[in-house]
């Protein structure tokens, strides 16, 4: 056997020791905000966009131009898109204004839940983790399946006739 061949563990050991890349800590995220101090994100969810801004006030929601209750009437959808808030400890501390497109009132709640939750992430890189840990920050990627040939719907065959 060569010198190098015959090494113990004891020498593989400080040899993995003095070659080991030093770990490093999680990523960091900062701080992004405009000259008007709002944090901007994008949520969507089916077909729905909803286009986000986020800035300190008293925790108004304006919707495409109207109020989150003249908006989204069911009670439901209003609570889904302040859950981030709630998440956060933040309820009432973050103006809203929002445009949101695409899809039913139920996607567009949910577009615009997942923009407010990347916008609190943007806004306190700290949130980050709670809203993780919630779900919130992960776009719900379930989608309408599309209609195949020679059915009646996607999977739905036309009603079969023996005669």
């Amino acid at each position: 056997m060569s010198g190098t061949a015959s090494r113990t563990l004891a020498d593989l050991k400080d040899l993995a020791v003095a070659t080991a890349v030093p770990v490093t800590d999680a990523p960091k995220y900062e701080v992004k905000r405009d000259a008007q101090g709002r944090s901007y994100a994008t949520g969507r969810r089916k077909e729905s966009v909803a286009r986000v801004w986020i800035k300190p006030g008293k925790g108004e929601i304006m919707i495409n131009g109207k109020r989150v209750g003249q908006y989204f009437a069911r009670p439901v959808l209003r609570m889904l898109i302040t859950q981030p808030f709630l998440v956060a400890d933040r309820y009432n501390q973050f103006d809203v204004y929002c445009t949101v497109n695409g899809g039913g009132l139920s996607g567009q709640a949910g577009a615009v839940r997942h923009g407010i939750s990347r916008a609190l992430t943007y806004y306190e890189p700290g949130l980050r983790g709670i809203l993780k840990v919630a779900g919130f920050l992960t776009r719900d990627s379930r989608t309408v399946e599309r209609k195949k040939y020679g059915r009646a719907k996607a999977r739905r065959s036309f009603q079969f006739s023996k005669r």
